[in-house]
């Protein structure tokens, strides 16, 4: 079942954000990555993805959701009519998958 995790953020510097999040509001870090770092209020399950650089390509929302069982998720998305707007990927910060909505909104999924 999908969970929802993150919402992405693009600032010009994950450091000077993640210390603005903290300091100003009071936010915790949960994680901290070479080219990201995640925020959250406290309490609160749903987390900031502060990613530097550049905006989401087209159609990326920038909502992410988490599941125990990519391969699972995706098939049961797939068995309903959800278009994958990108496989299954592994990369050395996880697994993840793309969908789209009808309008053509696109949704990261991680595995947990």
């Amino acid at each position: 079942m999908l969970q929802f995790a993150t919402v992405a953020v693009v600032v010009k510097s994950e450091k000077r954000a993640a210390k603005w999040y903290r300091e100003k509001l009071g936010f915790r870090l949960t994680s901290k990555f070479p080219h990201w770092h995640v925020v959250s209020p406290r309490g609160s399950n749903v987390r900031i993805h502060l990613c530097p650089d550049s905006r989401p390509e087209k159609g990326n929302t920038g909502f992410m959701f988490v599941t125990k069982d990519i391969e699972k998720e995706v098939a049961s998305l797939k068995k309903k009519g959800v278009k994958i707007t990108m496989p299954i990927t592994r990369e050395s910060y996880g697994t993840m998958a793309m969908f789209a909505d009808l309008d053509g909104n696109e949704f990261h999924i991680f595995e947990e």
